[in-house]
């Protein structure tokens, strides 16, 4: 009995390794799904195919007519209602317009020897005078029905816009994230990420500014944002030097590194934003690739690379050895100054990358963008598991930890939760990893002596 329950111990402990915040942000998804389940209004398309489909299954031999407003979601629902219609065999009269276009349908269906069977309106065009009066306006459609689509309920954190919105939010943090996890591995920090997306952003759209502003061509837009990856990667290797040849602990190299990079951002703008971008600049941080984002596409490459380096490449071991002890690193002749030099090198690269793609989110440039990004970050990779003294990160963990934050915030601000609030339950779940890593180290090295 003894055996097997430490048997089912060992087998816990394992799971909770690989698995354990997967299962968390699985809950928590669950948990934020069920709390904002809200009734909405069903319209577009899908609602038309459906109340088109629910009336032809009760009809007769008689027709319809259809009316809505003139939106594009409620044209699409008087073309998704007369579809349905003529797939059943029935026919509708439908118009998407205003008032005075539903006024002369109706005129036009009150002329008919025979009335339609159901009027069916959007809800919007059900208050309109004419559809409310139309037993006094037209006495031979008093008889005729008015349907309109049904609620639904569906959890606000599921829509499609919500979700697309945690996914752009979390890319520019994620890119960060990416650099942080492999300067975890190492053993150290870097607290200039944020700081660094600013740099990058700024020189980048001060570039553009300069030759063409909001008339530049694409080769000029390439041009200014290779200038603020470069400054930005260099910046993160600066920082690299300063700890391995210098031996400056890590936190204040990079503490450092932050207050003179921001300081340059501020200087070299004069405080001020720069926002004389072009229009097609936005397509990085908000065009799609069919469907998808193209800041999420581009996200989920740079996860799906970086996962590999560090699972299945020479460097990705050489920087967790180096994490795991660096005394020993140096005896099996792994170049440790090169290779801590690299990460941050790797880590400023991503962050002036994540820099570009805020601007092109938000079509400008501001010497104040990514403050308190550190921050963020440090806590995505801390609750993916990475351990903050070296030798375990994953990119995995990562992504998971950032996008648990993501949805934490994003579920309480659907919740209406006190942005103060907010901070005591993101410092709670950042303690709450720490404790449970701490936890399931200890139990691990129980069980693997």
């Amino acid at each position: 009995m003894n055996e097997r329950f430490g048997a089912n111990r060992i087998a816990l402990a394992r799971w909770l390794d690989e698995y354990g915040m997967l299962a968390v942000l699985g809950a928590v998804v669950i948990g934020l799904s069920v709390a904002t389940v809200r009734p909405h209004e069903t319209s577009g398309r899908e609602a038309g195919i459906r109340l088109g489909e629910s009336l032809s299954r009760k009809a007769s031999s008689g027709g319809f007519a259809v009316i809505a407003a003139s939106s594009q979601l409620e044209k699409q629902f008087v073309e998704g209602f007369r579809d349905a219609c003529a797939r059943s065999g029935c026919t509708a009269a439908g118009i998407a317009g205003d008032p005075a276009d539903a006024r002369k349908l109706l005129e036009s269906i009150a002329a008919l020897p025979e009335s339609p069977e159901a009027i069916a309106c959007s809800k919007t065009a059900a208050d309109w005078i004419v559809i409310r009066d139309r037993a006094s306006l037209f006495p031979s459609l008093a008889a005729v029905p008015l349907v309109i689509p049904g609620e639904g309920s569906w959890p606000a954190f599921l829509t499609r816009d919500n979700l697309l919105n945690i996914g752009n939010q979390i890319a520019v943090i994620s890119f960060l994230a990416i650099g942080m996890t492999i300067v975890v591995a190492t053993g150290g920090i870097d607290l200039s990420v944020g700081s660094l997306v600013a740099l990058s952003g700024v020189l980048a759209a001060d570039f553009i500014q300069a030759h063409g502003g909001a008339e530049a061509t694409t080769a000029v837009m390439v041009a200014g944002a290779s200038l603020g990856i470069a400054a930005a990667t260099i910046s993160g290797m600066a920082s690299g030097i300063v700890v391995t040849a210098l031996g400056v602990p890590p936190f204040l190299a990079t503490l450092a590194t932050m207050l003179v990079v921001r300081g340059t951002a501020l200087e070299w703008t004069g405080g001020e934003s720069i926002a004389a971008l072009p229009g097609s600049f936005v397509w990085l941080g908000r065009g799609t690739m069919g469907p998808i984002p193209v800041a999420m596409a581009l996200m989920a490459g740079l996860y799906a690379l970086f996962h590999f380096i560090m699972t299945r490449s020479v460097a990705g071991r050489h920087w967790l050895a180096i994490g795991g002890n660096t005394m020993v690193s140096r005896l099996a002749g792994i170049p440790v100054g090169r290779m801590v030099t690299m990460a941050y090198g790797v880590s400023g690269f991503l962050a002036g990358l994540g820099g570009i793609v805020l601007a092109s989110q938000l079509r400008n440039a501001s010497p104040t963008y990514g403050d308190g990004y550190e921050l963020t970050v440090i806590a995505a990779v801390v609750v993916g598991g990475a351990s903050l003294s070296g030798g375990r990160a994953g990119m995995l963990g990562t992504l998971t930890g950032a996008f648990l934050i993501a949805t934490i915030q994003n579920g309480m601000n659907l919740l209406g939760v006190s942005p103060f609030v907010q901070k005591i339950v993101l410092g709670s779940v950042i303690l709450g990893a720490v404790v449970i890593d701490r936890w399931r180290q200890a139990l691990m090295a129980r069980i693997n002596h």
